[in-house]
C-alpha cells in the first residue's frame, strides 16, 4: 500500500492541484474531506456549497472504498482535487474492478438502496464524468463545480 500522501503544486499557471491517497477504508474518507476544507480557504466557499462538496466526495469516495476492491484486500483511493479561478475539479479514482453505471445511474426512481450517492453527485456538480481510469484499471469518477 502506498500510504497517505498529499502534494499541493501549481498547474502550469492555470491553477492549483493537490493528490491524496488513502487506503480504501471508509475511516480515512474524513482526510479526503479535511483537504477540501483546506482547500477551500484558498478560493472562500459558501458553508452552503462547502457542505454540498464534501457531500459529493464523500459519496464518490464512498462508492471506491465500498466496491472496488474485495472484502478484505488492501487498495487505496486516490483524490485529486484542481482549484481554478472559476471551478473546482474533484476526481475520485481507484485500482478495483471498475464500474459503469448503467441507465439507472441517471434515474434516481430505478435506483436501489445505496445507489443514490451518483444521482446526489449529478445534483450538486456542472458536471459528472463515470468511466475506468486511462490505465483501463479501476474506476474513475470526475465532478465539475463551476464557482461564481
Amino acid at each position: 500500500m502506498r500510504g497517505e500522501s498529499a502534494a499541493l503544486r501549481s498547474n502550469g499557471g492555470e491553477g492549483r492541484m493537490v493528490r491524496l491517497i488513502i487506503p480504501a477504508r471508509p475511516e480515512y474518507i474524513t482526510l479526503g474531506r479535511l483537504a477540501l476544507t483546506g482547500i477551500s480557504r484558498l478560493r472562500p466557499l459558501s458553508d452552503e456549497l462547502l457542505a454540498d462538496l464534501k457531500l459529493a466526495l464523500t459519496e464518490a469516495a464512498s462508492n471506491s472504498v465500498r466496491h472496488a476492491y474485495a472484502e478484505g484486500s488492501a487498495g487505496v483511493v486516490e483524490i485529486l482535487y484542481e482549484l481554478h479561478s472559476d471551478r473546482l475539479v474533484i476526481e475520485v479514482a481507484d485500482e478495483g474492478t471498475g464500474f459503469e453505471p448503467g441507465d439507472g445511474a441517471a434515474d434516481p426512481e430505478s435506483l436501489s438502496e445505496g445507489g443514490l450517492g451518483i444521482a446526489i453527485i449529478r445534483a450538486i456538480a456542472d458536471e459528472v464524468e463515470i468511466g475506468s481510469r486511462p490505465s483501463g484499471k479501476g474506476s474513475r469518477l470526475r465532478f465539475v463545480k463551476t464557482l461564481t
